[in-house]
């Protein structure tokens, strides 16, 4: 294993990728002829190493939020850590709160890893020792770049956990920023951001065809959603597709208001999946890993100019 350097560079044809492995495993950028495809990280977030502001993070082993940092799983009350400001919830996994070692680097690939082994302060971050694998493939396309991020985890203890895996890349907003996805449900959430209530959705936020963003405020599980998501810059001449693995199933799109990026998020389970699913609530998207198991998914983002 070698050590992680400040960066790690991934070039093909026009397109560079900055990988920060110290930094929560995040994506500091992704760029195209010098044009910003994910929200550029600030000088002061790099030098910081903080995952949030970077332009794409990992989320393992969960994706968003676990109700009040209390997690029920067969029987028992797991306290977690309160891992996000002032909010009373566990957020996001602690993948993006980790340093990440990489283990294979070359011009168009990288790999990183993270232990997790659950001892002392760490188990209540996550009970359950596990070991992650990103691994980015950056390849020229005749008009861009198509970036591919695989992530797998593994259970490396002796008892079975429940588990989901995600992605939050963030893109830029821009006037004229076009959004296009398809979903037949959406989750309304109460004042915490934890599902409430599934309804379908509504004309105000259904993408189902291109159309401009706007000025829609959302943080909002989508379900089920599937197929390959568009985002188009017209005035920048440029845009990119999101395509993801059939266990990415779900997506959070987070458009706050009076900013200049949107989040569009592939995960593979709702908020507070796990504790729903303890209380026999079905089609929550959660998954149990058992010892010695691994699971892995695959998101791609193809960008290219237009003409």
């Amino acid at each position: 294993m070698i050590s992680p350097p400040t960066l790690v560079r991934l070039a093909a044809g026009d397109a560079v990728v900055e990988i920060a492995p110290g930094a929560g495993g995040a994506i500091a950028s992704f760029t195209l002829g010098g044009r910003d495809i994910l929200r550029p990280t600030p000088r002061e977030a790099r030098e910081a190493g903080d995952a949030r502001l970077h332009a794409c993070y990992p989320l393992v082993p969960y994706s968003n939020r676990i109700a009040n940092a209390r997690l029920a799983f067969r029987g028992r009350d797991h306290v977690l850590t309160r891992n996000f400001g002032d909010s009373p919830h566990a957020i996001h996994g602690v993948g993006w709160q980790r340093a990440w070692s990489a283990v294979r680097v070359s011009d168009t690939h990288a790999q990183l890893a993270l232990e997790h082994d659950a001892r002392g302060e760490r188990a209540a971050a996550w009970p359950w020792p596990f070991r992650a694998l990103q691994t980015f493939a950056l390849a020229a396309t005749p008009r861009g770049a198509t970036l591919s991020i695989r992530l797998a985890i593994g259970n490396g203890g002796d008892s079975a956990f429940p588990f989901g895996l995600g992605w939050h890349p963030f893109f830029p907003k821009t006037p004229d920023t076009t959004l296009a996805f398809d979903a037949a449900f959406v989750w309304e959430n109460d004042a915490t951001h934890i599902p409430v209530a599934r309804a379908g959705v509504p004309p105000a936020w259904r993408f189902a065809a291109a159309r401009p963003v706007g000025d829609v405020a959302l943080d909002h599980v989508f379900e089920p959603s599937r197929g390959t998501a568009a985002i188009g810059w017209p005035a920048r001449g440029l845009s990119a597709s999101v395509d993801a693995d059939s266990a990415l199933d779900r997506r959070v799109v987070y458009v706050p208001p009076d900013r200049d990026f949107l989040a569009f998020e592939p995960v593979s389970h709702m908020t507070d999946a796990f504790n729903r699913a303890s209380r026999g609530e079905t089609g929550t998207g959660t998954r149990i890993l058992p010892p010695g198991a691994a699971f892995s998914c695959t998101i791609r983002i193809d960008t290219r100019t237009a003409g």
